[in-house]
């Protein structure tokens, strides 16, 4: 089954917001075993949105549009669908009821624009709106595109396509293929080498289906399967993901969306029963403010260090100052004494240090991009990384940090 997504809205073709609504909708259809051959964006306007739609239907078995449900003007989706399609507006008169409720309890006058947002396709399904105002509807066409409605703002549509339109869209729609995939997250290995160690399985790929993509400071491959049925395309995309661990594993951290370095490495902390400290002099709080972001991360993490200046490295973690004096900051020894004493200062099992040169100007004769971690483990002598890094002074840090979580990654998986 073909479908095509259409995102209306003018404030997305002037940049202000991004259009997420359309990749997560393609996520939900391609689940489905509905293919989505195009996405198009089109601004506030009715009659370049009827020439989309036209188009569409004329390509496409579905259309799913989001955005212009509102009661303003510039909202003018369902009125220009109805006309190109032929089709006519009905009210549900219990979103009518809903929407009158709404402004007797804020207080705020009901225009009568505002009755807009209960239109629908008459003889189609509505979608209720539990987080808005604005119905979506689905229209089934005799001859034709059948059509979907959802509202832009992606708190009202999120909701309503998982919890409303998808479980209708699988009632409609016999499921003959049954498609699963998985993302994986690799860190270390740059996009050319990671293809280059993986091209007789990708060049030989038909199904499942390889692809790469190259992320800020990370690669990722998708691994895509199609099946009779959903439980042996679990099983393709399963075979697959061994048989690239079996070549590229050691660099292969996560899953998915939510599989971020920070995230791993606390589930790991947190599952063994171990805590981690920082002490950061070129990062400046980078380090601990992202496994700050991790929820939970208090169960491992009882604070940290911000050592810039010399003197606060002195006076907080306790370096002599003959050590920053004889090897100088940017130094294995640094890094070394910043990690080891920061865990002895608050007891815990392991401790990561960030000293070096972020730039945009050379320290100590040494160039910008020159990084020394320090990875210190309770019971064992502090260890330090050198890192020799290239781009702007904030890339630098970010992949300072990111260096850092996977040694200590690798670490923690040694740990039994």
């Amino acid at each position: 089954m073909r479908a095509e997504v259409i995102a209306v809205g003018t404030e997305m073709l002037l940049g202000q917001v991004v259009d997420t609504n359309s990749a997560l909708i393609s996520r939900h259809l391609a689940a489905m075993g509905i293919e989505v051959y195009h996405h198009e964006l089109v601004g506030d306007n009715a009659e370049r949105l009827a020439m989309v739609i036209q188009q569409a239907s004329e390509r496409s078995e579905l259309i799913v549009i989001s955005g212009g449900l509102g009661p303003t003007p510039d909202d003018l989706t369902k009125q220009t669908v109805a006309r190109v399609l032929g089709l006519t507006l009905a009210t549900d008169e219990e979103a009518l009821q809903q929407i009158t409720h709404h402004f007797a309890v804020t207080g705020q006058p009901m225009t009568a624009n505002n009755r807009l947002q209960a239109l629908y396709l008459a003889g189609g399904d509505v979608l209720t709106n539990k987080n808005g105002l604005a119905v979506g509807s689905f229209y089934r066409a005799k001859h034709g595109a059948d059509v979907l409605l959802l509202p832009g703002p992606p708190s009202e549509l999120t909701p309503m396509l998982e919890e409303v339109a998808v479980p209708l869209l699988r009632q409609t729609y016999k499921q003959d293929e049954f498609l699963d995939s998985k993302v994986l997250r690799f860190f270390g290995i740059s996009e050319s080498q990671l293809v280059t160690d993986l091209a007789k399985l990708i060049d030989g790929q038909t199904n499942p289906t390889i692809a790469p993509y190259a992320k800020p400071n990370e690669v990722t491959l998708r691994v895509t399967a199609s099946a009779d049925d959903a439980g042996e395309a679990r099983r393709l995309v399963a075979t697959t993901i061994d048989q690239i661990k079996a070549q590229v594993g050691e660099y292969l951290y996560g899953f998915g969306d939510e599989g971020s370095l920070a995230q791993v490495v606390v589930k790991l902390l947190i599952d063994r029963h171990l805590s981690i400290t920082g002490a950061e002099s070129l990062t400046a709080g980078l380090f601990q403010s992202t496994l700050g972001d991790v929820p939970g991360v208090s169960a491992v993490f009882p604070g940290g260090f911000v050592t810039y200046a010399n003197t606060a490295k002195e006076q907080l973690l306790g370096i002599p100052v003959g050590v920053v004096d004889q090897y100088g900051v940017v130094s294995a020894e640094t890094a070394r004494e910043m990690a080891e004493r920061s865990r002895q200062k608050l007891d815990t099992d392991f401790s990561l240090s960030f000293t070096g040169v972020a730039g945009p100007d050379a320290l100590e004769d040494h160039p910008a991009g020159t990084v020394w971690l320090g990875l210190a483990q309770r019971g064992k002598q502090p260890q330090a990384r050198l890192l020799q890094l290239t781009g702007s002074r904030t890339q630098i840090r970010e992949r300072s940090v990111l260096s850092g979580l996977d040694w200590l990654r690798r670490t923690l998986l040694a740990v039994k």
